[in-house]
């Protein structure tokens, strides 16, 4: 049922309750104290509606990659509300129907997976699969194989011990101390390599692994955490040879494999999950954001049956099995959500159309990259892309982030949203990210690309 926009009293009550009441996400706000905040109403496909009525077209899938199938799904909701009277919650120490439909139809997406233990953020999501390391460090290794490496750029949640695996500087600063036992190796971004242009970059890359599981020796190594493309960190898809090596190294010291799918995952580039372009046989796998696209908060830790079957023991023993709960992992509305999600998905022949239209925007980027001499570098996969802006092409010298900041600041003006690296790095927030919904044509594309020519020409280093 839709429901009236808000007459111009009712706005301004909203507006001043979000002012004096809300505190809002990674933003500023003091503009807001002095100004107002934006209010969104209203979405249909890809388009939404702010408080006052003016029209967006969304390349940013809710700003943060997550309504995958677009605004303004009937069955969707419908399926949600259904559930929801038939049964709301129960704690998943029990089942419930959608969550264990979703289970069978996600694993039968993922070959070689096959349990699917169920949360409602992706932070939770990635905590879960450092919590499955350290208890088995301590079931079959005498506590030693503990240590988490991850990778600098990569981002995998906003709790204490999600940053503490996160290589983006800005975004867990002040938050220290973090969780001991996380080590950093270095990213994958040939455009920023010495070097990036030799064939053999990705296959380099990946040795560093091997470098840093060395030092700090095998045996006290438990897994390594990746996503399958950078996203946050500047939208880093892996060079030929990377994740092929990446599965040799873990498998020639017993590392667990973890990718986090968080923002990959249900279509964003093309396949199902991300890390299915690459070849490899992860241990650990987890999801949230456009599993449901945000219709309902859910999130997957999804694991292989061997690893599922450390946690299998004599049940009068209270210490072997995995002692975690997930409250609302009980929420039956999520996978409700989810399966509907994945219908669309599958009815609607959307991977296809992810693969067709991420052609299609990488050809405009390319475009936009031959005129103007600030665009340093295009990358992505799918409906998931990203512009690196420079000084200068031959230093590769970024822009000040300020300059990010009035690109995307001149798009919303013309009533398109995009995306940037934001709070992540003190001198590299400097590329701007579009991640459309997957049901985004050819039309679509041409006005981003046209919002992002036109701000380009009024940009001023």
């Amino acid at each position: 049922m839709n429901r009236p926009s808000p007459d111009m009293e009712q706005a301004r009550e909203i507006i001043s309750n979000d002012r004096d009441h809300v505190w809002h996400h990674i933003v500023q706000h003091q503009p807001i104290q002095q100004g107002e905040p934006m209010v969104i109403v209203k979405g249909r496909g890809l388009r939404v509606w702010d408080i006052h009525g003016r029209e967006y077209l969304d390349a940013v899938s809710g700003g943060v990659w997550t309504v995958n199938v677009g605004y303004g799904r009937t069955s969707i909701a419908d399926a949600v509300r259904d559930q929801l009277e038939q049964m709301c919650y129960f704690s998943n120490s029990a089942g419930n129907i959608p969550a264990a439909r979703l289970a069978d139809r996600l694993t039968g997406k993922m070959p070689g997976m096959s349990r699917v233990y169920f949360s409602n953020s992706g932070s939770e999501a990635n905590e879960k699969g450092f919590k499955l390391v350290r208890q088995l460090s301590a079931l079959r290794h005498n506590g030693e194989k503990y240590k988490i490496i991850y990778r600098d750029r990569d981002y995998h949640g906003t709790t204490i011990t999600s940053l503490s695996a996160s290589g983006q500087i800005q975004r867990k600063a002040q938050y220290g101390p973090y969780t001991p036992g996380f080590v950093e190796f270095p990213d994958c971004l040939a455009y920023r390599a010495e070097n990036g242009d030799d064939p053999d970059y990705g296959v380099q890359a990946a040795r560093e692994l091997e470098r840093v599981i060395l030092e700090q020796g095998p045996d006290t190594v438990g897994s390594v955490i990746l996503e399958p493309i950078t996203a946050g960190g500047g939208v880093i898809p892996p060079p030929a040879g990377y994740f092929e090596t990446i599965q040799e190294i873990c498998t020639k010291y017993g590392v667990l494999l973890h990718i986090d799918e968080v923002v990959c995952g249900m279509g964003r580039t093309g396949k199902w999950f991300g890390y299915q372009h690459y070849g490899v046989k992860p241990d650990i796998v987890t999801m949230a954001k456009g599993v449901a696209s945000g219709y309902a908060a859910i999130s997957c830790t999804v694991t292989t049956e061997d690893l599922f079957r450390e946690f299998l023991a004599d049940p009068a023993d209270p210490m072997q099995y995995f002692r975690d709960i997930s409250t609302f992992g009980g929420c039956a509305g999520g996978p409700a959500a989810a399966l509907e999600n994945m219908r669309i998905i599958e009815q609607e022949n959307l991977l296809e159309n992810v693969s067709t239209m991420g052609d299609y925007l990488m050809d405009g980027l390319q475009m936009l990259k031959d005129k103007h001499e600030i665009v340093g570098d295009v990358r992505g996969k799918g409906l998931f892309a990203g512009a690196e802006l420079v000084a200068d092409r031959k230093t590769r010298a970024p822009v000040h982030e300020s300059v990010g900041a009035a690109v995307v600041s001149d798009c919303l003006k013309q009533g398109v949203m995009i995306g940037r690296t934001n709070r992540s790095f003190p001198e590299l927030n400097n590329t701007l990210c579009l991640s459309p919904a997957l049901i985004c044509t050819r039309g679509d594309i041409d006005e981003i690309v046209r919002a992002l020519d036109a701000a380009l020409d009024n940009v001023r280093l």
